[in-house]
């Protein structure tokens, strides 16, 4: 069952650390997470689900945002979930709202994400992305100007 989330992606200055700190606005998980077209693509992902029978979930930002990391950074299954309990970046690139020195899911889950986001969804989400990244940065010289 997939239960759609209603919570407005927080920013990186509202993500509670246990250390009164502040997330930077210019990393480049923080960057990445502004890029990703999450919302637009939850239904591709919410149709592998069924509407009332079975356990909830994820949310599709948990998912996608853990293969991103897997991806980008080349590391196992394992490896992926370890990076993402330690570090207050990636649980703000997965849409947490705080740090949690928790896994937020199972290893075993990460091939089930893989399951139902498939190739051709994440090209069509890299297409998004690049085409918002190049936007920002037109809009950017723009400002500069």
């Amino acid at each position: 069952m997939y239960r759609k989330v209603e919570s407005t992606p927080s920013s990186p200055e509202n993500f509670e650390l246990p250390f009164e700190g502040h997330l930077s606005v210019d990393n480049r998980w923080v960057i990445m997470a502004s890029l990703v077209p999450w919302s637009e693509f939850e239904g591709e992902y919410a149709k592998n689900f069924a509407e009332e029978m079975g356990a909830p979930a994820l949310p599709f930002r948990m998912a996608l945002g853990a293969l991103i990391i897997k991806e980008k950074l080349g590391i196992s299954d394992r490896e992926t979930v370890e990076q993402i309990k330690e570090n207050p970046y990636l649980q703000y690139f997965i849409g947490q709202n705080k740090y949690s020195n928790e896994a937020p899911f199972d290893t075993s889950l990460l091939v089930k994400f893989r399951e139902r986001i498939t190739a051709s969804l994440v090209n069509e989400i890299n297409q998004k992305m690049v085409e918002e990244a190049i936007k920002k940065k037109r809009m950017n010289q723009k400002r500069k100007k």
